[in-house]
């Protein structure tokens, strides 16, 4: 075979991989869209203020006969939301490995998340329980999805363009997130010009959110390729005994038992505050709606830069450092955020911007890394154990965060408790030799790592 010909061939596989990478973004431009707009901006605020219209006069409301405090009703659907997760993704995850057919499965999980994102036009008067529900089918599909889009990344990029490759598909994430909350802070201050309702405006931007999911989805559907990974003639366990499977695997490479440990902890904290914030604004500062999504979008445009930012900082420190550092930021911040004076939006919006610094860098190093930590052909598999730590189990820190505020009736109380989950996380993590993790996995160990 000639030179040229060997070139040739190289040049088409990188157009190809690129091809895919491009794709690959673009689902991250889909569905963060949620994660902005509905979990972090809109549905805390207004499902809890739909459970404090059917509230008793205690101020309480009782699904399924248990006394809640309405104020904690968001909170425990996000658990309830997480826990549910942790069912259905160990199934999504041994089906991809088993049948090499991420596609489909990815597109269920996108469109029945998309489809109840914009059934949330419909949560209106006194439906908490149906908001309930919607966010709790929303949340678990998009938590089976990202297993399937997070296991692509070791298939499309080469160990030394993840951390670069993560950290693009973080800020696509981040840049579709600002896109769509000018949009929606542009109707919700000018609801009455629209002919609408402030109650309507809100679900209209709810019911949008899934719209946008499902139209982009469309991108990585058409552009990822679906390959069969698992070797010919094994055979694949189901659910449970497929995730009791892979951790028994796992034991066998501590060090990426030890890093996910450390990751489930810190990350339970940054998806606390991610979905918490913007209940901590309204209900004990005050803050008004246009303000609320003033600092989440600017928590978006920043942590574009962010991500970018801190992975050119792991190139030259390395990914572990990186992470370590941002985690001593996250305690910092919150540290301050617990002494925020209600009622002062500049204040809020400084703290929204020490958050978007870190917000995107944290989680796409964290994706890239432990990208390297995975024995090929297990991509799938150990992605489902990954967001099973991602948000399969970031069930804790909403659950403190509602048991805090039931119990002490002070979200400044319940937003100090999440700094245990940094702490905690930074001790775990800067105890695991990330390079001898890789060695163990059979991967090539990165210059900087």
């Amino acid at each position: 075979m000639g030179t040229d010909t060997v070139r040739a061939e190289a040049a088409d596989e990188a157009a190809e991989r690129r091809r895919e990478q491009h794709g690959w973004y673009m689902y991250d431009w889909a569905c963060s869209v949620y994660s902005t707009s509905v979990l972090t901006v809109f549905l805390g605020p207004y499902l809890t203020s739909v459970a404090e219209a059917a509230a008793d006069v205690d101020g309480f409301v009782h699904p399924l006969g248990i006394p809640i405090r309405a104020g904690s009703f968001f909170a425990y659907a996000v658990s309830a939301s997480v826990i549910l997760s942790i069912f259905v993704m160990p199934m999504a995850g041994a089906a991809a490995d088993r049948t090499g057919r991420k596609k489909p499965l990815l597109a269920a999980a996108a469109y029945v998340g998309a489809a109840a994102t914009t059934g949330m036009f419909f949560l209106d008067g006194d439906r908490y329980l149906l908001g309930g529900l919607l966010l709790i089918i929303a949340n678990a599909s998009l938590a089976v999805s990202m297993v399937l889009y997070n296991s692509y990344l070791p298939q499309i990029a080469p160990p030394e363009e993840r951390d670069a490759v993560s950290s693009r598909g973080w800020a696509f994430g981040y840049g579709a997130g600002s896109l769509v909350l000018v949009a929606n802070l542009i109707l919700f201050t000018a609801h009455d010009s629209f002919g609408l309702s402030e109650s309507t405006a809100v679900r209209v931007c709810l019911a949008s959110a899934g719209v946008w999911w499902g139209a982009f989805t469309l991108v990585p559907l058409k552009r990822l390729r679906d390959r069969r990974t698992a070797p010919a003639g094994t055979t694949s366990t189901h659910g449970w005994r497929q995730l009791a499977a892979t951790v028994r695997d796992m034991r066998g490479k501590p060090l990426t038992l030890s890093f996910l440990l450390a990751y489930l902890i810190y990350n339970d904290g940054i998806q606390t505050v991610i979905s918490q914030a913007s209940i901590y604004g309204s209900e004990e500062l005050g803050l008004g709606q246009s303000t609320l999504i003033v600092a989440i979008l600017l928590v978006q445009v920043l942590a574009v830069g962010g991500a970018l930012g801190m992975g050119r900082l792991a190139r030259r420190y390395g990914a572990k450092r990186t992470i370590l550092g941002s985690l001593v930021a996250w305690t910092v911040t919150l540290g301050a955020g617990y002494f925020l004076p209600a009622g002062a939006p500049v204040w809020f919006f400084v703290l929204a911007a020490g958050i978007g610094l870190v917000l995107g860098g944290s989680q796409a190093l964290s994706r890239s890394l432990f990208s390297h930590l995975v024995p090929s052909g297990k991509e799938a598999e150990y992605f489902s154990a990954y967001e099973m730590s991602d948000r399969g189990m970031s069930w804790l820190g909403p659950l403190l965060f509602g048991l805090t505020y039931q119990l002490t009736g002070s979200y400044r109380d319940a937003i100090i408790s999440l700094v245990a989950f940094f702490v905690i996380g930074f001790v775990l993590l800067a105890r695991v030799p990330v390079r001898q993790a890789i060695r163990d996995a059979g991967n090539p160990v990165p210059e900087r790592i």
